[in-house]
């Protein structure tokens, strides 16, 4: 299995970093951490991630604009070969920019049961509310504070007498229980038949008057009352294999492509030497790549008259 590459962010003592860490040492779990990064270079954190053989990075944001300090640490990310970022006890407010960057590919996790109680504060701010549970919330990180789709959530409740410390102190219990197999959740929708045929109906229907059938059990993307321009095949007759079928010139062009990644594509059964089969199973699709193929493969099929009021318009 190929793991998630993920980094941490972290400003303090990077307990929810440990969870993610010790976490990521499990055979089966599909990330591993790669880099924890820090605004804080007497982070403890740090000392703990360095003891684990994780590799660390950390400079103080202190005398820095905040997206020059941003860009500095995104390039670090980047070095890293980072896939995904995990947002643990980071308390920085993320310019514009960088969330830009890593859209949809950040991760919080916040002591509050979102979209209750967003910033600091928020047990204090519970129990002046009287409210019966606090919690944490795992959530996808957008330019707005605290404000991303929450992908989980663990109440936690409050006891009488409690005080913000002793609720912060359970809430953390809570906060390590949850954020690794929520990370684990997300960084594997990209590995299931159902997210690679959302994507490939996306780029399919993308094109001028593409249409979706059923046919032969699989999907299929045609031009309305036309031909067929790419297939979804998940396991079809059995071979063990979800994959993407697209119009190619001819054999010289899939013999090529086959003997350049023979692992990645294939000759499709019954579908002859103009069409290639492209694997999605393999868990580094170039969604880019396939787009374009898939556009490719439109052009191949299209009439005349539409295929050039496209091309016309992709001139402007």
């Amino acid at each position: 299995m190929t793991k998630a590459r993920v980094s941490v962010l972290i400003s303090g003592t990077g307990t929810n970093m440990a969870a993610l860490l010790y976490a990521a040492k499990a055979e089966s779990c599909p990330f591993e951490i790669v880099l924890v990064a820090s605004n804080n270079p007497d982070a403890p954190g740090l000392t703990l991630a360095a003891a684990e053989g994780i590799a660390t990075w950390a400079q103080s944001h202190k005398g820095m604009g905040r997206d020059a300090f941003d860009a500095l640490v995104d390039a670090q990310l980047r070095a890293a070969g980072s896939d995904y970022v995990a947002l643990a006890g980071y308390m920085r407010i993320l310019s514009a920019d960088f969330v830009a960057r890593w859209e949809g590919r950040m991760l919080n996790i916040h002591p509050s049961l979102l979209p209750k109680y967003k910033g600091l504060h928020t047990h204090q701010q519970a129990i002046d509310a009287g409210d019966r549970f606090g919690g944490c919330s795992v959530h996808v990180v957008t330019a707005a504070l605290d404000d991303g789709p929450v992908l989980a959530q663990t109440p936690v409740a409050i006891l009488p007498g409690d005080t913000a410390d002793s609720l912060a102190a359970r809430v953390l219990i809570a906060e390590h229980q949850l954020y690794a197999p929520t990370l684990a959740a997300f960084v594997m929708r990209e590995a299931t038949p159902d997210y690679w045929l959302a994507r490939v109906r996306e780029l399919a229907m993308a094109m001028p008057e593409a249409e979706e059938t059923l046919s032969h059990g699989m999907p299929c993307f045609g031009i309305v009352k036309g031909k067929k321009f790419a297939w979804f095949s998940h396991d079809h007759h059995g071979d063990g294999r979800t994959a993407l079928l697209v119009k190619i010139s001819g054999a010289e062009e899939q013999a090529l492509l086959i003997e350049q990644d023979a692992e990645r594509h294939f000759r499709p059964a019954y579908f002859g030497d103009g069409w290639i089969g492209i694997r999605l199973d393999m868990g580094d699709n170039d969604w880019d790549d396939l787009g374009a193929r898939i556009a490719r493969s439109w052009r191949a099929i299209a009439p005349k008259k539409l295929a050039g009021l496209m091309a016309a318009a992709d001139e402007f």
